[in-house]
């Protein structure tokens, strides 16, 4: 694993970061100048066709010259593999790894393994993927069983790699809460390579604790963290005050767990307006965080999460 970029001046404090998933209309260069000018400490880099492609020749070439660039700007990174149409220019998100054919599953291991090899060149802190969604008539048990075999090689990447790979939750997903990820990490034999992408829209969407209690419970295998608005079972990513999570507890019981990596605003669908959102969106989130540092958390400790 290459070197990573500095911490904060503050080795407590939250380090915010922004997805390139919502700034698809800049060019990488310009999203990197852009967050590190606003004052990010990192990016959610999602591997896509305008950014970083990884299905574009000499990937390592160029995953050195864009590690080169966030050292320059001070940023550190997370590599996100959630693109929409990189696999398939008409299928959303596929292939995945519970699809029927052999091959298809193949693709998409194929990308998560360039991927974790790309953060290892980046000096990303994680890699972060998803289950993916049942396809229609495959039972429970098939699409355990091929997600738990299709991770296999990946997990065996990250080892090698040295970066960890953070599985997320996703609602309509097979792994779509956190009880899922327990579930996955279980039947995997608790790999030390595997962790958790936590999104806290999720959080508010589907789960049946309260965000902050949520943060609380995944403390100990938080590895990627992503924070958007949301409303209770609606999944669509929000800017920040237009949905129903109250933030100060959020980021408390964030702190209070000890987690390090970036907490990366996720807005994919705010790109016409990325410049002016990844704005708004570092003012809010340190007025949220000064917030929470002057009334902290009561009892936010990591208690082991759910067995």
């Amino acid at each position: 694993m290459t070197d990573t970029a500095p911490a904060p001046k503050d080795a407590t404090a939250l380090r915010l970061g922004y997805g390139t998933n919502g700034l698809t209309d800049l060019r990488l260069d310009d999203a990197l100048g852009l967050l590190a000018d606003l004052g990010y400490d990192g990016v959610g880099l999602t591997l896509d066709h305008m950014h970083l492609d990884p299905l574009a020749p000499d990937l390592a070439t160029r995953a050195r010259r864009t590690a080169r660039t966030l050292r320059r700007r001070g940023l550190g990174v997370t590599v996100e593999t959630g693109a929409r149409y990189v696999l398939s220019a008409r299928r959303k998100h596929g292939p995945t790894l519970l699809d029927p054919d052999p091959a298809d599953r193949g693709a998409r291991i194929g990308l998560l393994t360039a991927a974790v090899r790309t953060g290892a060149e980046l000096g990303a802190h994680a890699v972060h993927c998803f289950s993916g969604v049942t396809p229609e008539g495959t039972s429970d048990e098939d699409a355990w069983r091929r997600l738990t075999e299709a991770l296999a090689p990946v997990l065996d990447t990250a080892a090698r790699e040295g970066v960890p790979l953070a599985l997320e939750p996703e609602p309509g997903h097979l792994v779509e809460t956190l009880a899922d990820f327990h579930r996955l990490r279980t039947a995997l034999g608790d790999p030390p390579h595997l962790g958790l992408t936590l999104d806290i829209g999720h959080c508010q969407c589907l789960e049946p604790q309260p965000p902050a209690d949520c943060v609380t419970a995944a403390g100990p295998w938080l590895r990627h963290v992503q924070i958007e608005d949301m409303r209770r079972g609606v999944h669509e990513h929000l800017p920040f005050g237009e949905g129903e999570i109250d933030f100060p507890p959020v980021l408390a019981a964030l702190a209070a767990t000890g987690y390090r990596g970036l907490t990366v605003v996720e807005l994919p669908r705010h790109s016409h307006a990325g410049p002016r959102c990844a704005e708004d969106s570092l003012g809010f989130l340190r007025a949220a965080a000064a917030a929470a540092a002057r009334a902290p958390l009561a009892s936010a400790t990591p208690e082991g999460g759910t067995p």
